[in-house]
């Protein structure tokens, strides 16, 4: 008589008592349906979990790092204090036009994961450390980066437009042809960011802009298109604005000392109280008053 053969479990344990959390009837977790599992703190490193749900899933303080999670969708789930360290996360859908809809990853550790074209629209990364990570083509649309760490990331043609960066630290960041219209960057760290472009004509964006406060020293800003922002008492010491479309914008207090404005238009540019005396190249209007 033929043995019945025993169905294969697939095991996901907790990632520090070992403790066996989840068994599925499973061969791989490549596109496996993990949708609204309770998976906190699972032990998920260095799993092939290409295009799993994770819809709605509770995966906080989960370990996920090393994973291949390309193609995953994590709507509605909670990441927070996750580690996805290293992941592949190329494609991956954590986004939605809907906030209530969107992944929240609070406090997540996404230190050099490859964000690539991921949909990040809406999601909340409070805190998230992102360093060194690329989300480069990433569509970051209305998401909350408040305090998160971005330093050393790269971000080449993402999309920022409305998110939230405030006291965000994207210093030394590659950010060439984003991208980051209407965004609130007061008190960030932008120290060191290349907003320019790849493209000989190209240019990035910041138009409307909130970077009150800001820290843009040694930021490399040519040609970007900066109209209607807000830069009080920002510091752009040693900055390169050569060529920058900057209409409308309110420079006020601003320190601008070595600050390249070369081909830079400042007719329409607030500059009270900001010494540009100091300033490289720049072309001021004589009808200007309190800039020295």
């Amino acid at each position: 008589m033929r043995q019945k053969m025993e169905k294969k479990m697939l095991e996901i344990k907790n990632k520090v008592s070992g403790e066996v959390i989840a068994s599925l009837e499973l061969e791989t977790l490549v596109g496996a349906d993990l949708r609204e599992m309770d998976l906190e703190a699972a032990d998920l490193r260095n799993r092939d979990l290409r295009g799993a749900r994770f819809n709605s899933a509770e995966l906080i303080d989960a370990d996920l790092s090393g994973a291949n999670l390309q193609g995953a969708t994590f709507n509605n789930a909670h990441l927070s204090g996750a580690s996805l360290k290293d992941a592949n996360l190329v494609q991956a859908r954590f986004g939605s036009n809907v906030r209530a809809n969107a992944a929240v990853l609070e406090g997540a550790d996404l230190t050099g994961a490859d964000l690539r074209g991921a949909d990040l629209r809406n999601g909340m990364f409070r805190g998230a450390n992102l360093s060194g990570a690329d989300l480069s083509r990433a569509d970051m649309c209305d998401a909350d980066f408040q305090e998160a760490n971005l330093s050393g990331s790269v971000a080449h043609d993402a999309l920022f437009i409305k998110a939230n960066l405030r006291r965000a630290d994207l210093s030394n960041a590659d950010f060439r042809d984003a991208h980051l219209n209407d965004t609130n960057l007061i008190k960030a760290d932008l120290s060191g960011i290349n907003l320019e472009s790849q493209q000989p004509d190209g240019f990035s964006a910041i138009n409307l802009a909130n970077l009150e406060g800001a820290n843009l020293s040694g930021a490399r800003l040519r040609n970007i298109s900066a109209e209607d922002c807000v830069m009080r008492n920002v510091n752009l010491s040693g900055a390169d604005l050569s060529h920058a479309v900057m209409g409308g914008t309110v420079m006020r207090s601003a320190d601008v000392t070595n600050t390249n404005f070369e081909g830079v238009e400042l007719a329409s540019v607030t500059m009270d109280f900001s010494n540009f005396s100091k300033a490289l190249n720049a072309d001021i209007p004589s009808y200007k008053q309190n800039l020295r």
